[in-house]
């Protein structure tokens, strides 16, 4: 067995987190999956589902883990899709997230809000909400232009 040194870093790291970019096609209109949030920052807010990601966990599987664990749902398939991290995004201090997205083909019906998300619901690409948490406008519009949604 290999010994792992563990290093002391003089420079801070950033908070890494994953968010999750979901649509689906429910009677042929395009929609998008929001959470609200339970607790701060932003509390009462709506945001897309995401969280910060464990120390042994892969990207992939966060954005999967904090999708199903926010909003119930499992089973997209989600790609990588950017990175965002501009400075001042979260108040809690420097953080960069990376964003998957994907489209929900089935269970998009049974979407329940759990874990830090006061409610989850599909909302018409045409109809969001203002004001999104962090800088939530911004990903969605990024994403919504990527995919042509």
């Amino acid at each position: 067995m290999v010994e792992k040194k563990q290093y002391v870093y003089d420079w801070p790291r950033p908070m890494v987190t994953v968010d999750a970019v979901v649509f689906a096609f429910i009677e042929k209109q395009a929609k998008l999956l929001l959470i609200n949030r339970k607790n701060e920052p932003f509390k009462g807010r709506w945001a897309l589902p995401g969280g910060f990601v464990d120390m042994d966990e892969e990207l992939e599987q966060a954005a999967k883990r904090e999708l199903a664990e926010e909003t119930g749902l499992q089973g997209v398939s989600l790609e990588q899709m950017h990175t965002f991290g501009e400075c001042g995004r979260d108040p809690r201090g420097r953080q960069i997230t990376i964003v998957f997205a994907g489209v929900a083909k089935d269970n998009f019906n049974s979407i329940e809000a759990g874990d830090d998300a006061a409610d989850a619901k599909w909302f018409d690409v045409e109809n969001l909400p203002k004001d999104l948490a962090f800088d939530h406008n911004e990903v969605i519009k990024f994403a919504r232009k990527k995919f042509g949604y």
